[in-house]
């Protein structure tokens, strides 16, 4: 039983790893602050403040002290009275000095009138004025951002194209992202020898780490670039896809392909063969860059192999150990020494001149699970890329001279915005070539001064469980980011407490939107597992069950329909009608037609934001959105007792990531154990969909509940299931 902040006591303290010492400066605090009330009703927010800011808790001290001391404070706080406990708050030097809080004191006078004050006390309605004055937000950022283009915007936004719901933004305007990222032009002057990129091998966690000027990596990408056009397989605008884990050559490639003017297909490394070969057919890919093997945790994993049935495109192969690729390559295929050996002739090898598109121009191609086979192809513009890099400017913070590391690939959302979010505002991109879920990738953190540290729950969890950061010095980092899953709030308190409760940026968006629509602002206090604001000029509205609107401060849950002036997100899809996945149904509101997203978010008192699942049958596993469909259509061919089958998945009544049921019918006749399945579909999983996903439990049932059109009610199950765990975690 959690004790009250009144019953914590000093052997309390001293039980849970404190020195003396230690012990008797939170017990001074702790008396001092209810002593202050005279006995009456005091704040845990200010007891909690006081303890934070004297840096009384320390990332050396176990985590039981740490949970001890929270949990008691907050012991007897009223959520629906008073919202999400809150761990972390700006002060207003701090907030001055954030890249928001300086536009804002520079521009907030002028934009608000006399109702500005200060960063932290007018964010609010600084974030109201972008929404409803995008041209002036943008034309901000425009400015604060390391862009270069050959032909400026004549107009920021036009919106008087009734055929683009979402606007027409930067019209005119030509540029090429890539030669924007490769530029010293931001100020303070981020020079040519400034470090860009810094990275460490898995296994050489006692060597130093390795760092590439931005000179460097602009030669290296333009090397590449002229590979590129060396090769007679490609011609200008073709896709070429990129499966291999982010290493610095992975992050070289995706630059010089757009540079050249070609596409960028992301496929990510933990594929299996049927996924790489749908994404490389929608995407009508010329050709792929993969590696012979992945190393993880000093075990080998095929790759190239995979590429090799999934497709007869050309292949170019880099090794994962050495200069030589350790496998015998097909006829069409070359080695990445052969590739770049391409251009040896040529006088200015390192030298490229970029290729100059339209705003609007498709530079990347990503993927997103729908509720149909295919998944969704997902075009990135030029414009995709101003958005990410600004939200992480504005919202994370991200300043020259901070060291960015988040472990991703380049096949999920994560991998571009980390690219584009160091490179546009000048920030070093850290990447650790190896698995993120041991002590190399926190050793790495601490040796490479890592000050932003992007996470992910699921990752989190595992660090926590396995104690494997225990005495890493993690001290340096300003701020954690998290996106992709529920936060759990206890492996928050975790996180944050390795170095000296720092803020945890929540994140939540999708690939469609090249952002989050809801994110953290460390112009804000913030709670562990809660978004604090919309992203900057961001709008939209939760709605009830009959889609419409709940007033703007009332506490709700409901889905979110976004405002269709968004800057950055698609207005066109590959394989699928934009106007119909994103708008068809939707209702209108103040002369818009909302914009569909997916998520069932939940507005607090004090309008804080947590997601609550999505509204369609997408789930998100581990970080990776994918749909029922694709989960059921492995799963009903694995077994031959198997009807049909139902994917779900369930957040624990806990908090934290996503858990994976599948509901079964069995055919007449047969009497399958659910532990059987539950091999089996894991079996079939791993080969053929995603090794990242896990099966949390089967249960077979009868039959499925359905619609009178005979649609598979999958909400009804998910309720079901939900219902069944609350009741296990009460026993």
């Amino acid at each position: 039983m959690v004790k009250t902040i009144r019953e914590l006591g000093f052997d309390d303290l001293v039980q849970a790893g404190l020195t003396l010492n230690e012990a008797k400066e939170i017990e001074a605090v702790l008396k001092q602050t209810i002593s202050a009330t005279n006995g009456a009703s005091f704040d845990p927010v200010e007891v909690w403040r006081q303890i934070v800011a004297q840096r009384l808790l320390k990332p050396s001290h176990p985590h039981e002290l740490h949970q001890l001391v929270y949990y008691s404070i907050y012991a007897n706080w009223d959520v629906s009275t008073r919202g999400p406990p809150l761990y972390w708050f700006p002060s207003l030097y701090e907030s001055r000095h954030t890249n928001l809080g300086r536009v804002m004191e520079k521009h907030g006078s002028q934009l608000l009138g006399t109702v500005y004050k200060d960063p932290i006390a007018s964010f609010g309605l600084f974030q109201k004025y972008t929404v409803e004055n995008p041209e002036a937000y943008w034309s901000i950022l425009l400015k604060e951002l390391s862009l270069q283009f050959r032909d400026a915007p004549k107009l920021i936004l036009d919106k008087t194209e009734k055929s683009r719901r979402g606007g027409v933004w930067l019209q005119d305007s030509v540029l090429n992202i890539a030669e924007c990222c490769l530029l010293p032009i931001r100020q303070p002057r981020k020079e040519d020898d400034s470090v860009a990129v810094i990275w460490r091998d898995e296994g050489c966690d006692d060597s130093a780490v390795n760092c590439m000027t931005l000179k460097e990596l602009r030669e290296q990408v333009m090397l590449v670039a002229n590979a590129l056009d060396e090769d007679p397989t490609f011609s200008k605008g073709d896709a070429i896809a990129i499966d291999m884990p982010m290493t610095v050559s992975a992050v070289i490639i995706y630059l010089a392909i757009i540079l050249a003017g070609y596409v960028v297909v992301s496929i990510a490394d933990s594929f299996a063969v049927n996924e790489i070969a749908t994404r490389l057919r929608v995407s009508n890919a010329k050709g792929i860059f993969t590696q012979d093997f992945i190393l993880r945790g000093g075990r080998k994993f095929p790759l190239y192999s995979r590429v090799v049935d999934a497709a007869q495109c050309k292949a170019i192969v880099l090794p994962a150990i050495g200069n030589s690729v350790g496998i015998q390559l097909r006829e069409q295929d070359l080695s990445w020494k052969h590739f770049i050996s391409s251009v040896n002739h040529l006088p200015r090898k390192n030298y490229y001149s970029p290729v100059y598109q339209p705003i609007d121009s498709v530079t990347n191609i990503l993927f997103s699970s729908g509720t149909t086979g295919d998944p969704k192809a997902i075009p990135w513009t030029q414009l995709s890329p101003i958005r990410c890099a600004a939200d992480s400017w504005a919202h994370i913070d991200t300043q020259v001279g901070d060291v960015f590391c988040w472990p991703t690939n380049l096949g999920w959302v994560m991998g571009p915005i980390l690219i584009y979010s160091c490179f546009l505002t000048s920030a070093t991109l850290a990447l650790y070539h190896g698995s993120p879920l041991g002590r190399g990738f926190g050793k790495f953190v601490q040796d490479a001064g890592v000050t932003i540290l992007g996470t992910v729950p699921s990752l989190v969890k595992a660090w926590k469980s396995t104690g494997c950061m225990k005495d890493l010095d993690w001290t340096k980092i300003k701020s954690f980011t998290s996106t992709g899953e529920a936060s759990n709030v206890d492996d928050d308190l975790w996180l944050s407490s390795r170095a000296f409760y720092k803020p945890i940026l929540e994140c939540c968006g999708g690939t469609e939107l090249a952002s989050s629509y809801i994110m953290a602002s460390l112009q804000q206090p913030q709670a562990f597992g809660a978004f604090s604001t919309k992203s900057m000029a961001t709008g939209f509205v939760i709605l009830d069950e009959s889609g419409v609107p709940y007033p703007d401060d009332e506490a709700c849950v409901g889905e979110v329909g976004l405002f269709p002036l968004y800057m950055g997100a698609t207005d066109r899809l590959l394989n699928a009608d934009h106007e119909e996945v994103y708008f068809k149904g939707m209702p209108m509101y103040n002369g818009m037609q909302l914009r569909r997203h997916g998520d069932i978010i939940r507005r607090t008192v004090g309008s804080y934001f947590v997601v609550q699942g999505r509204a369609d049958d997408t789930m998100n596993l581990g970080g990776i959105k994918t749909s029922s469909v694709e989960i059921e259509r492995v799963c009903d061919r694995s077994d031959e007792s198997v009807s049909e089958t139902a994917a779900v998945s369930v957040s624990p009544g806990s908090g934290g990531p996503e858990q994976l049921v599948i509901f079964v019918v069995l055919k007449k006749g047969f009497e399958t154990k659910a532990d059987e399945l539950k091999m089996k579909f894991s079996r079939a999983i791993h080969g053929r969909l995603n090794p990242l996903f896990k099966v949390s439990l089967v249960k077979i049932v009868a039959e499925f509940p359905r619609t009178a059109s005979n649609k598979l009610l999958r909400r009804v199950l998910r309720d079901q299931m939900k219902r069944e765990l609350s009741v296990r975690s009460r026993m």
